[in-house]
């Protein structure tokens, strides 16, 4: 039950901060979504992980983004009402930063939202503890 809470905020977020990512019939297929992103990560992704295990070694953990991009996509094949097009960033300036653009689309899309979803994922986990 956490782990659904966990994953579906951080899906929530993500998709207030970052274009690309459609729930389209809204609260029904957030939790839907946040349903299957939480069984394919308690069971497709160490499947996955230990398949490129060997590619995982060599680049010293850069393929584990991987797996859970895979994982997010078998979730877009189960859920037909969430889609991920394009993971597209407007940007961000502040005083101290300036954050670029970022428009990827296809496999990148995917890796990116991995990225973001496990990073925001991990500070709501930080957050509830």
């Amino acid at each position: 039950m956490k782990h659904f809470l966990i994953n579906s905020a951080a899906l929530y977020l993500v998709s207030l901060t970052v274009s690309g990512m459609s729930f389209e019939n809204g609260i029904i297929t957030l939790f839907l979504t946040g349903i299957a992103l939480t069984l394919t990560t308690l069971i497709v992704r160490p499947l996955i992980n230990i398949l490129l295990l060997p590619i995982n070694l060599v680049t010293f953990g850069f393929f584990r983004w991987v797996g859970f991009a895979i994982a997010l996509y078998v979730v877009t094949l189960i859920i037909p009402d969430f889609k991920i097009v394009e993971f597209a960033f407007k940007g961000l300036t502040t005083y101290w930063a300036i954050i670029p653009p970022v428009y990827l689309s296809g496999i990148l899309a995917f890796i990116a939202f991995s990225f973001v979803i496990s990073f925001i994922s991990s500070i709501v986990a930080w957050v509830l503890k």
